[in-house]
């Protein structure tokens, strides 16, 4: 295990700032690594863990949260036709620009920042040379119905709580809170309790839901936001970045859901995790973060 030293800094983005860390060095000639959370709408926290690859193999390995979310500038104000792909591929290319390494660099985007991965990727950034999608649907269409086939599997008193609040619409009451986890607790994230910085992730986003709210709506089970009709299956054979696809036995990203980029992205890798949901970052973490490293330094 090499010492590992890191940095946090913001970046100037439009009006705003976006908080970033490095962990590890740039100089070490290894592909840094950037790693960009889900959501849309969560933070850094929840995907802390893949830091630990600069230990595991020397890369430096760059966090960062996305405009709207953790450290970055909240703009609660903002409504739908602010918060779009665009937005966030611009702020990523002004990120990878900023601390100079857009020549050369490997991406992961976990759940929706892989999404914003792919999206990345089919434009063929000459600096792209790994690309790892984890937990991340190609079609939001197959991803909420994939949630809502899940949901029918939660015990009928489970189901019956939700259906009672979400036509009421409270659901924001404890019941339908503790409805939902049961949900979670198979299909998000399978260590009980929850660590420490996944349920930051998720009290940061109680706090303030602007960018989940808009772009994908109230729930998992009700993509209604600006990303409900989203899909990227029509471009996937545009991806030139060699590609490693990770996902969870038990994810709500199912294998229905992540088998797009299987099958159109040329020569991509699937590795799935046996005791895993949606979080093999977190559930099987020392395996995951060695399969990814394996990964990239057969890209360095």
């Amino acid at each position: 295990m090499t010492a590992v030293t890191s940095k946090e800094d913001y970046l100037p983005f439009r009006d705003y700032r976006t908080w970033y860390r490095i962990t590890g060095s740039l100089d070490s000639g290894k592909l840094p690594l950037v790693v960009a959370h889900g959501g849309p709408g969560c933070t850094h926290d929840y995907v802390d863990s893949f830091k630990g690859i600069a230990a595991l193999d020397g890369r430096a390995v760059i966090h960062y949260d996305q405009l709207g979310n953790g450290n970055s500038t909240r703009l609660p104000e903002k409504g739908p036709d602010f918060w779009t792909p665009a937005l966030f591929l611009e702020e990523l290319d002004a990120l990878l620009t900023h601390i100079g390494i857009a020549d050369r660099y490997a991406f992961l985007g976990q759940s929706w920042g892989g999404m914003l991965g792919a999206e990345h990727a089919v434009r063929k950034p000459k600096g792209l040379k790994a690309l790892v999608i984890a937990n991340s649907p190609a079609n939001m269409h197959t991803w909420v119905s994939e949630a809502n086939r899940l949901r029918e599997e939660l015990p009928t008193e489970v189901q019956d709580t939700l259906l009672k609040h979400e036509q009421a619409g409270t659901l924001t009451d404890p019941e339908y809170v503790t409805a939902s986890r049961v949900f979670y607790d198979r299909h998000v994230c399978r260590v009980s309790p929850w660590p420490a910085e996944v349920a930051r992730t998720f009290a940061i986003m109680d706090e303030d839901n602007t960018v989940y709210r808009n772009m994908n709506g109230p729930t998992e089970f009700h993509v209604i936001g600006t990303m409900k009709d989203w899909t990227i299956e029509d471009r996937l054979s545009r991806i030139e970045a060699p590609t490693l696809l990770i996902s969870g036995k038990y994810d709500e990203a199912t294998p229905l859901v992540v088998k797009p980029y299987l099958d159109s992205v040329p020569g991509c890798e699937w590795v799935l995790f046996e005791r895993s949901s949606h979080m093999p970052h977190v559930e099987e973490k020392e395996l995951c973060l060695a399969t990814v490293s394996a990964f990239l330094s057969r890209h360095d």
